[in-house]
């Protein structure tokens, strides 16, 4: 054989073994991608698998599903349930994430950042600013006195630990536990916070009871995201929501119902409530939806904001009551990359605030729901971080002004709490209902006529089965 030929044979037998490696890599390709598809089912299926699995393997999964993520085992664990649309929720009743050893999670992060904390109570311990000694004492309130005046101390707290916190207090350094009881709503945690504002503590901060003789009306507003995982889940139910807040209206949001389901789940949902009005997303199922369930029969009822464009995704329902109309409402998210941002602030918030001025021309009008927008900053814990994030834009906020506020509808909750920092969504990741990194996105906003008859608007930080809290209207009638 010449030596041309060798050569010539040689390529040949070079390029038949690629084709074959090829070929078999293919085949392997397709395995794997099998392989995956079926795991990502299972997980969907029972996302309590995550539990079990090591980082190593976590980080491979969100690899192979292209999930950005980096972290600790709860961070990974939350990247992945987020990009599978479920909720956080394992087959036995309890959050994925909290079933994750403590041991798991590094006990120290870099680079945290200082926050403030100014608490009003009507009794509090106060550490002195002794730098070599902790000594305690006893300070209450003034009554009648203001926010101002009644709050007990300002201190800088630099996170450290999830069990620890560094407080210094005019110089002292001194450590403090946080203890399973700690609430952290109460803490105020904002990267640019300002002199007079202080957390929300719903405890010291909600008006008395009225009297029974006195005609009200309560409303819940709730974002589930994802009824039918809540309703499973063996952590605070709607049955235990209602038996603790005895509600007569209850607005759900991001249901994420087929209609084919409605039925079912409506005649177990809640006992005494006989009048529910759900509408579903129909271009895309398993998303968005919204619900009001009432133990009072509306006059009338109507289903999105009789736009076609707008009326595919199950976003609005108004009911009409004999003194003014509810509308619950799940306004669409800017998204990622901010691809529906235009359509929000072009199109659909205009959309939706003329429909409330043409509904106002007859009655008040009350819009309760997941608005997806920290309107100020101190509705964010990160105003500059979140600059051009989803639900925070400049974009966004001047829209929920000139199509809401402008138009004369009150922020309820704030003209009640002008200077307290108070939050509704905590993001699944990096445990932001833990250390408070929240945003306000949830509202009830109503006709200037009755903002006056409002005896309490406030938020439940404690219900914790969503990544966003309920919260409540009395209405004086």
């Amino acid at each position: 054989m010449s030596e041309r030929m060798q050569v010539t044979y040689s390529r040949r037998a070079v390029s038949k073994n690629s084709e074959i490696k090829k070929d078999e890599q293919t085949v392997i390709e397709k395995e794997d991608d099998t392989e995956s598809t079926l795991e990502i089912e299972r997980i969907r299926g029972d996302p309590s698998m995550l539990q079990s699995m090591t980082v190593k393997e976590l980080k491979e999964l969100t690899r192979r599903m292209g999930v950005a993520a980096r972290g600790n085992k709860k961070d990974l664990v939350s990247a992945l349930l987020e990009s599978l649309g479920e909720e956080v929720i394992g087959k036995d009743g309890t959050s994925t994430i909290e079933q994750i050893d403590p041991s798991e999670v590094p006990s120290k992060r870099k680079g945290a950042a200082s926050v403030v904390v100014e608490q009003k109570v009507e009794t509090s311990e106060v550490i002195s600013a002794t730098p070599n000694k902790r000594s305690r004492t006893k300070q209450k309130s003034v009554k009648g006195s203001t926010p101002k005046e009644n709050a007990v101390t300002t201190v800088k707290i630099n996170k450290t630990s999830h069990q620890k916190e560094t407080i210094v207090v005019n110089g002292a350094v001194e450590k403090a536990g946080l203890g399973d009881g700690a609430e952290p709503w109460t803490v105020l945690v904002h990267k640019k916070p300002q002199p007079e504002w202080i957390p929300y503590n719903p405890k010291v901060m909600r008006p008395a009871p009225l009297s029974k003789d006195t005609r009200a009306l309560k409303i819940l507003s709730w974002n589930v995201n994802g009824l039918r995982a809540l309703v499973k889940s063996r952590g605070f139910s709607i049955h235990e929501l209602a038996q603790r807040e005895d509600f007569d209206v209850l607005c759900l949001q991001e249901t994420k119902m087929q209609e084919k389901d409605v039925e079912v789940i409506k005649e177990s949902l809640l006992e005494g409530y006989t009048n529910s009005f759900w509408t579903c997303s129909v271009s895309k199922l398993g998303y968005s939806g919204t619900a009001i369930i009432s133990r009072v029969k509306p006059l009338s009822i109507k289903y999105g904001l009789g736009v076609p464009d707008h009326d595919t995704e199950g976003r609005i329902v108004t009911v009409e009551f004999d003194d003014f109309y509810l509308l619950t409402a799940y306004v669409p998210n800017s998204g990622d990359g901010l691809k529906r941002l235009t359509y929000r602030v072009t199109e659909w918030d205009p959309c939706l605030g003329n429909y409330m001025k043409e509904l106002e021309k007859s009655k008040p009008v009350i819009l309760t729901g997941d608005l997806n927008c920290a309107h100020q900053e101190i509705d964010i814990h990160d105003p500059a971080g979140n600059s051009r994030s989803a639900g925070f834009t400049k974009e966004e906020r001047k829209s929920f002004e000139t199509n809401f506020l402008s138009k004369g509808f009150v922020d309820t909750f704030r003209k009640q709490h002008p200077d307290v920092v108070g939050y509704s969504y905590w993001g699944y990741r990096h445990n932001c209902r833990k250390t408070n990194r929240g945003w306000r996105l949830d509202y009830f906003l109503v006709s200037e006529s009755i903002a006056e008859r409002i005896h309490d608007s406030y938020i439940l930080p404690d219900v914790s089965a969503s990544d966003h809290s309920p919260l409540g209207l009395i209405l004086k009638l």
